[in-house]
């Protein structure tokens, strides 16, 4: 070990006295410079200008460590141009021999020929230091110009830096080793990275090759540890890959010194290869990986809730079927098909798979359509389905060979509920639930979808929703655009209730008795009076304590009124008039209260937001279009004002006929209209009944839940939430950053620029030329 030390200092010192690693290390600085001086200077400015102009600022929304060196610059700028100046480093250190003729010397030195490449790769990794200290340079400018930097992720960003550039000099030295000229050993050095960024994306329609490269890609890798999550995978992936090229210098340059056939030379190549091939499949199987999140949100882990969940299921396994239909219509195929399936597992499952190594996952190819379905027909005329799925196969490079036809995927499951969309099925101790994709730029599910859809599997108790019919109220299953269907049972909707654990059913009060698993019961907007039996059973719902929501409209109080008058709720006659400058009159903006944000008792995102606006004097508003106001006792029930109107004097009611398509409408005292410095438009009521809490919440407004107004379905979900004694949805929480604020002035930031860009850099070049010239003169 000894002499591999003492090989190493004299290539280091051999390194320096060549100004390749002088101008390699100055460019180094001056890249790491402009990255951090520019976001540093950039976000002191942005600082500055709120700091001077926006009372309320305290702090940015997001964490400045992550935006300063992990955003667009620094890191990942670095590491995008490392390639460049790496094989101008490594193209001599070993055909320099052959160039000097001192080759033959090593080849006949006692030192042993492994003992001169390790001593020769140990000097470059002791150059790699010296960038590294750089980077820690910025580092601990970072540190005092950052409150409270992470600096977990900071270290995960150093330790990836280290990897990369050491796994590009360990590829840089063999092509040392193979060609005699420097040039050509750059370039090879080049075509290799290359290749390693892009290998990932050969093979990936067929099983073993699938593995086979997407282990061998270096692409993504250094990306997802950047983010500050650190694996055992991806650590032991970038010591493989330093140990088989070193080795592969080895061998390159003892067959240079021993005569040996070309098969016992491949052998060896091919037996180094396989050993690297087999420890890296051993070291990447679930439950064989260590993790470590260097952030101090956990950004990269999932929510403890989710490991909760994970944990109760024990070691049961879960399987993971995803349906991949050649023939979706939306985006479906192009993110499930083959060639996605590594993505699919260790992009979109590993953060689950850390927590419970235990999940299946199998795949069913197939294509089928609708039967009503005729999109593909049209488009190809005259075609059968058959010939229309060969086709579409041909367009998409993949064979039809491993698809089911549509007889054999509707023998083994029915997708027809589903679309015939791209979708998994969960399956744990015996029951099944399915797991959705969304057609937006995400496209794959989020963490609260999936943990909603382990909690379904490991629990019985599911909510049961009921939607009042036969008086011509708002349906859930018509998808206009005042409809409930988006906010309820729309499958394809990444925020309707139904991916979110709730059950949807409906039942005509008229014909149908309230089922007891009824968890709430919906009457949104009835447009005709109730009859007696109607009437009768939803007073004897609310008598037992049953949980109701209420959503109406002007113009329909007296069909609601003699409803919830005995509770102590009234809609008040007229309709609530807004005038601005940009709505109609009668579409009034309200407010949501702390009353309503302190419904739940579990930390929400909408709680969080309300209380946050409060703090800074604001409040979260929502719109809602055509609304009655509302007012109320204390009858026996507790009542929360939940959403309420502001803009004294601008907010008013108008008794009369409101014309919203006119000149603006104006308040006539004496036909009625009056005003109020706040309206009430919604309210929670709730008692004791027995030994559970009833709850039942009034809207004056049946709009909010519509499928147009997608931004204020969270009111509704809230309510049902809070209806359902918080079982769904699963509320999760990630921790908020505190790097928050810089703690320099910009005057100090743009100082720190000119520091690094020019006066330092222009110090290293003075200092290596002195050294340059002081060498050359010796």
């Amino acid at each position: 070990m000894k002499l591999i030390f003492k090989i190493a200092r004299t290539e280091l010192r051999n390194l320096f006295f060549s100004p390749v690693a002088w101008f390699l290390t100055l460019i180094f600085f001056v890249i790491c410079a402009i990255f951090y001086g520019d976001s540093i200077a950039s976000t002191a400015n942005l600082q500055d200008s709120l700091q001077r102009t926006t009372s309320d600022f305290k702090q940015f929304p997001l964490g400045l460590t992550s935006s300063i060196f992990f955003g667009s610059g620094f890191f990942s700028g670095i590491l995008s141009n490392l390639y460049l100046f790496i094989p101008l480093l490594t193209m001599g250190l070993i055909n320099r021999e052959f160039n000097n003729g001192t080759v033959k010397l090593l080849y006949s030195s006692p030192v042993k020929l492994s003992k001169i490449v390790w001593g020769k790769y140990l000097a470059v990794m002791a150059y790699n230091m010296l960038l590294f200290t750089i980077m820690l340079l910025f580092m601990l400018a970072g540190a005092f110009s950052i409150k409270d930097i992470d600096i977990g992720h900071l270290c995960a960003g150093l330790i990836t830096f280290y990897l990369v550039v050491c796994t590009y000099t360990a590829i840089g030295i063999f092509m040392s080793s193979i060609t005699q000229y420097q040039i050509v050993a750059a370039i090879a050095t080049f075509i290799l990275l290359y290749f390693l960024q892009a290998v990932g994306r050969l093979g990936q329609e067929y099983d073993f090759i699938r593995d086979l490269t997407f282990f061998l890609s270096i692409n993504g890798r250094a990306e997802r540890m950047l983010k500050g999550l650190i694996t055992t995978r991806d650590l032991m992936y970038y010591v493989l890959i330093t140990y088989l090229f070193v080795t592969f210098t080895y061998l390159s340059l003892l067959h240079g010194r021993e005569l040996v056939s070309r098969t016992k030379k491949a052998a060896r190549y091919l037996t180094v290869f396989l050993t690297v091939m087999v420890v890296g499949y051993l070291t990447s199987r679930p439950g064989y990986i260590g993790y470590w999140d260097g952030t101090r949100t956990k950004m990269n882990t999932i929510t403890e809730k989710t490991q909760e969940i994970l944990k109760n299921m024990q070691d049961e396994p879960l399987e993971v079927t995803l349906y991949t239909n050649l023939l979706d219509r939306g985006r479906g195929f192009g993110f499930t098909r083959p060639s996605e399936r590594n993505t699919y597992v260790w992009k979109i499952w590993d953060k689950y798979v850390r927590f419970k190594p235990n999940i299946k996952f199998k795949y069913v190819l197939y294509y089928d359509v609708m039967d009503n379905d005729n999109y593909f027909y049209k488009r190809m005329p005259g075609m059968s389905l058959d010939s229309i799925a060969k086709e579409c196969a041909k367009m998409s490079e993949t064979s039809l060979e491993p698809y089911l036809k549509p007889a054999e995927i509707r023998k083994q499951i029915n997708l027809a509920p589903e679309g015939m969309r791209s979708v998994m099925l969960l399956k744990y101790k015996g029951k099944s639930i399915f797991l959705r994709n969304y057609e937006d730029a995400h496209y794959w599910f989020d963490e609260d979808h999936l943990a909603t859809a382990l909690k379904r599997l490991s629990t019985d108790k599911i909510p049961k929703i009921y939607a009042s019919t036969g008086n011509l109220e708002r349906s859930m299953y018509k998808m206009g655009e005042r409809e409930y269907f988006g906010y309820s049972i729309k499958k394809a909707s990444r925020k309707a209730l139904i991916n979110h654990g709730f059950e949807f059913d409906s039942l005509n009060l008229s014909t149908q008795e309230i089922p007891a698993d009824a968890s709430a019961l919906v009457l949104a907007d009835p447009k005709i009076v109730l009859n007696d039996t109607v009437t009768t059973r939803l007073q004897q719902y609310i008598g037992k304590g049953g949980n109701l929501l209420i959503t109406g409209e002007p113009g329909k109080q007296s069909v609601l009124n003699p409803l919830i008058q005995p509770m102590g709720a009234t809609m008040m006659p007229g309709a609530l008039v807004q005038v601005s400058q940009h709505e109609t009159p009668d579409k009034v903006v309200a407010f949501a209260t702390i009353q309503h944000a302190d419904l739940l008792k579990e930390k929400n995102i909408f709680s969080l937001s309300v209380k946050a606006a409060h703090e800074y004097g604001d409040s979260v508003k929502y719109l809602h279009p055509g609304v009655v106001p509302l007012s109320f006792t204390e009858n026996g029930f507790r009542v929360r004002r939940t959403m309420v109107t502001a803009y004294k004097g601008r907010t008013w009611v108008k008794m009369g006929q409101l014309v919203t398509d006119s000149a603006a409408p104006v308040m006539v005292a004496a036909e009625g209209d009056y005003k109020l410095d706040s309206f009430t438009v919604g309210l929670a009521l709730s008692r004791q009944v027995g030994n559970k809490e009833q709850r039942i919440a009034i809207a004056g407004d049946a709009d909010f839940m519509s499928s147009l107004r997608t931004y204020s379905h969270v009111l509704s979900q809230n309510y049902l939430s809070w209806m359902t004694d918080e079982a769904y949805p699963v509320h999760l929480f990630k921790i908020p950053p505190t790097d928050t604020l810089l703690t320099i002035s910009l005057k100090a930031a743009q100082t720190q620029k000119l520091v690094f860009v020019w006066i330092l850099p222009a110090a290293v070049l003075v200092f290596g030329a002195v050294l340059l010239i002081r060498r050359k003169r010796q």
